[in-house]
């Protein structure tokens, strides 16, 4: 069950307006004012609570079912005990996504600034924000109506956050402009120098990155990940982008729309990368790269070329993954003779 500590429950909702909230086909009509208020596993579910069921290889949980109701497609809810209350929909996943928005609310702070925060005078804050302990807000900063400033982030001179943003606890900010919707997690470094030096007479010399980081709107950041600026041009990450904790981003990278980023990814600089692109987790990527739209990269692949758009690869060095299936097999039958 959701713990109400830290989620407000809107509810209870009755069937018919659930089935509004997931765009459902309510199986039994005479049931439209039954009330629901929990949302809960399929394994937990009881009385008074709607569960989600769209795991094909998990059929036979279907008839030990007790919530009331329960959220299917039409292919499942065949298997569901005849007992329980069918809500039918082309897509349980994303009924649940809708359903679990409208149901909980996460507890967040009114409005305020707290009076350990340090803001310089020159900063300018939206309507509606608050600022936690000790959090710094460095000079000509400015931020947008409604954001959430966790405690201990530092804002750093001349930054710009949008409208609605979050920004986690710990977390650094600094030669960067930020857009709407966005949430930066604890403890994210965004803006640092990137990893740039020479070799001059045996020794290493830092080269000035001299660049930005821009974050366009509707963007998540995860804890601990770091997105370097540019050494001259930005380093720019496209709107709806998602990226994972512990994320390493070098300096000159490109993202187009929502790239998806899972933990423990590194890339090296100066890469371009179109839309939609996916990285599995530690997928570790060569500098000066294209990525085309639409391509997707297994978990641990080692990236040493350019992959075109909607190119599906795995292994390392990466290779299309029929051909990576291939190799396995050719392995295993080798090793068996």
């Amino acid at each position: 069950m959701v713990d109400t500590r830290f989620y407000k429950n809107n509810g209870p909702f009755t069937l018919a307006k659930i089935a509004e909230i997931c765009g459902a086909e309510l199986s039994d009509a005479g049931k439209a004012e039954v009330q629901i208020k929990e949302i809960a596993s399929v394994g937990k579910a009881g009385a008074g609570d709607i569960c989600f069921f769209y795991d094909k290889k998990k059929k036979a949980v279907g008839a030990d079912i007790k919530a009331t109701v329960c959220v299917t497609n039409a292919e499942l809810a065949v298997y569901i005990n005849p007992q329980v209350v069918k809500l039918v929909v082309a897509d349980p996943h994303l009924a649940f996504v809708k359903l679990n928005a409208a149901m909980y609310t996460e507890i967040l702070p009114a409005p305020e600034i707290k009076p350990t925060a340090v803001i310089a005078p020159s900063a300018k804050i939206g309507e509606g924000c608050f600022i936690g302990d000790y959090a710094v807000i460095g000079e000509n900063v400015k931020i947008g109506k409604g954001c959430l400033i966790e405690p201990h982030a530092v804002i750093d001179h001349d930054c710009t956050i949008g409208d609605n943003c979050r920004i986690g606890a710990g977390a650094w900010l600094g030669h960067c402009d930020v857009g709407n919707n966005c949430f930066i997690y604890g403890g994210a470094r965004i803006g640092w120098d990137g990893f740039g030096f020479i070799t001059v007479n045996g020794q290493h010399r830092r080269i000035p990155q001299l660049g930005r980081v821009i974050i366009g709107n509707d963007i998540e950041i995860g804890a601990n990940s770091c997105i370097d600026r540019g050494a001259l041009d930005d380093t720019v990450i496209g709107d709806g982008c998602r990226i994972d904790d512990l994320v390493m981003v070098a300096h000159n990278n490109r993202f187009g729309r929502g790239c998806i980023l899972v933990s423990q990814v590194g890339i090296a600089g100066s890469c371009q990368f179109g839309d939609y692109v996916v990285c599995g987790g530690q997928v570790g990527i060569a500098d000066h790269l294209n990525i085309g739209t639409g391509a997707q990269i297994a978990a641990q692949s080692g990236i040493m070329r350019d992959i075109e758009a909607g190119a599906v690869v795995m292994g390392s060095p990466a290779v299309p993954i029929k051909d990576f299936m291939r190799q396995v097999s050719f392995v295993q039958k080798a090793v068996k003779k």
